[in-house]
């Protein structure tokens, strides 16, 4: 049994023990933990200042420069709960995040978009920074967070229209972190990529196996995350994470030759199903490294099974889905998989419990039915009506098949796919499609690219005829990845047997009139 330690904690302990190792390289910029240590303490004082006090929660609206991570670690020294917003999503759905989550301020690197259209005040600490890595620390009053407060809140994409609160609490990313860190042979010398934006919860894998084992993050510019093979010889990385949707693009591209990335030893792969192809050509580019495929939602802690492949090619496993098993739970989780009539199966939905599981959504309404309990061999739906407990099992409504003692990811039970690795509802684009001029009703299926990753396209009746037009006003509202490549009008959608809207054929029709315009 560990101690549970807050974020900070994690981030402190290493700073003092590896102080004049490098914790970060962003930007062209290195800094050792010694230097990184004094630049949050630096921006912890500005927070503190800014705000008159210590903020409960507050906004991080900045990628891939110094005052990303360097904000997202002075918030945790506070003891306030990091809310990362994205500065290339639309400003109405920043917006829409900080009035959620309540936000007491808004962190922001200085040319981000969108930022007097947040209704909390933002503070732009960009051009002190060099100042403040190279002051005096201020004093700082000791952090009042524990492992029951949050550390952070992300929001994923609801069926309702709009985004949903994950909220995680220091707890459940220490029980989290207990288990990974040992688990890829972290240390002083490994070089760990970070390719994820901050709202995908990986990211924070990525940070804290870094910065709490000693190790140095070293994150991406430009297009380097198309260009894998590049980015890893470059920056001499030897653990890579990143979405599998990657290899495609490297393969597309004919940037991924047989061992051309020699130095890394360890290669994991979540947010999206990872096919035996994909692994088996990331596996010939990358040979001296172990190959892992990890799963979980948001709601258990970035991660929370994972399957090793075998070193020799020949004894993979091959379900008949063509991915690779997702695995087996964390030593301190628990699974259980449920039948449709919500008894215990092999084939059904996965529905998971343990210390990384999160307290339950930012607005409780939307814990309703998200939840179960184990009644003997049957499950009783949580309706809302009763506190949460350790006991509930959270429904992560993927469907999986157990085989041979591994879990087989085979989809989803509703309207949710991964697109680039982030989880979509559809149901939150339609809800933006019809709420265009003119639209009635709105449709959005995913189909299957060339590559084999999936597209978005949207179907739609009612009296509007400029289908560039209802795009446009999507990506006013929507990140790109939410935005349909296609809308198309029908006067009718195609039902099935049950007068419902049949999303098959839906589906069969657009993808081909997609290709016949191609």
């Amino acid at each position: 049994m560990h101690d549970v330690r807050t974020l900070d904690d994690w981030f402190t302990v290493t700073a003092a023990e590896f102080g004049d190792r490098t914790a970060l390289e962003v930007a062209g910029e290195q800094f050792t933990y010694t230097e990184l240590d004094a630049l949050v303490r630096g921006l912890a004082g500005v927070l503190l200042t800014e705000h008159g006090g210590v903020p409960s929660r507050i906004g991080l609206l900045a990628a891939r420069c110094p005052l990303a991570y360097a904000g997202y670690l002075a918030a945790q020294r506070i003891g306030a709960t990091v809310v990362p917003l994205n500065p290339a999503f639309p400003a109405a759905r920043n917006a829409a995040i900080t009035r959620a989550a309540g936000l007491d301020l808004v962190l922001a690197q200085q040319d981000a978009p969108g930022q007097d259209e947040l209704p909390a005040p933002v503070v732009r600490a960009d051009p002190g920074l060099a100042a403040l890595r190279a002051g005096p620390a201020p004093a700082l009053p000791r952090s009042a967070a524990g492992p029951d407060d949050l550390a952070y809140i992300l929001f994923t994409s609801g069926s309702t229209g709009a985004p949903k609160g994950v909220p995680i609490r220091h707890r459940n990313v220490s029980a989290y972190l207990d288990h990974v860190i040992p688990a890829y042979d972290l240390g002083p010398g490994a070089r760990l990529s970070q390719v994820f934006d901050l709202t995908f919860d990986p990211s924070v894998r990525d940070m804290f196996l870094a910065w709490g084992s000693g190790a140095t993050l070293v994150v991406p510019s430009g297009n380097d995350v198309l260009t894998p093979v590049r980015f890893v010889n470059r920056a001499r990385l030897t653990h890579w994470c990143s979405v599998p949707s990657v290899v495609s693009f490297a393969l597309r591209l004919r940037g991924l030759a047989p061992g051309s990335m020699p130095s890394l030893r360890w290669s994991v792969f979540c947010g999206e199903a990872l096919t035996l192809d994909q692994a088996e050509a990331w596996r010939a580019a990358a040979p001296n490294s172990a190959l892992e495929n990890s799963y979980g939602p948001t709601e258990v802690t970035i991660t929370c099974t994972g399957y090793r492949l075998p070193d020799q090619v020949e004894r993979w496993p091959r379900p008949a889905n063509g991915t690779v098993p997702i695995g087996t739970a964390y030593p301190a989780l628990e699974t259980v998989v449920l039948a449709e009539n919500g008894t215990r199966a092999t084939d059904g939905e996965l529905c998971v419990r343990g210390p990384q599981r999160f307290p339950g959504y930012l607005d409780p309404a939307d814990n309703a039915g998200r939840f179960v309990t184990l009644d003997g061999e049957r499950a009783g739906v949580y309706d809302g009506s009763a506190p949460l407990t350790e006991q509930h099992w959270y429904r992560t409504g993927d469907r999986v098949l157990v085989e041979d003692g591994r879990i087989v990811h085979c989809g989803r039970l509703d309207h949710q796919v991964k697109v680039r690795g982030y989880r979509v509802e559809l149901g939150e684009i339609e809800a933006a499609l019809r709420a265009q001029p003119g639209v009635r009703d709105a449709f959005v299926v995913a189909v299957a690219g060339p590559d084999g990753e999936f597209d978005l396209e949207a179907a739609y009746t009612g009296v509007a005829e400029d289908a560039e037009v209802l795009l446009a006003g999507l990506r006013a509202k929507l990140p790109g990845y939410m935005v349909p490549r296609g809308a198309t009008a029908f006067d009718q959608v195609p039902l099935n047997a049950n007068g419902k809207v049949d999303r098959a054929a839906l589906a069969v029709g657009l993808a081909a009139r997609h290709r016949k315009a191609a």
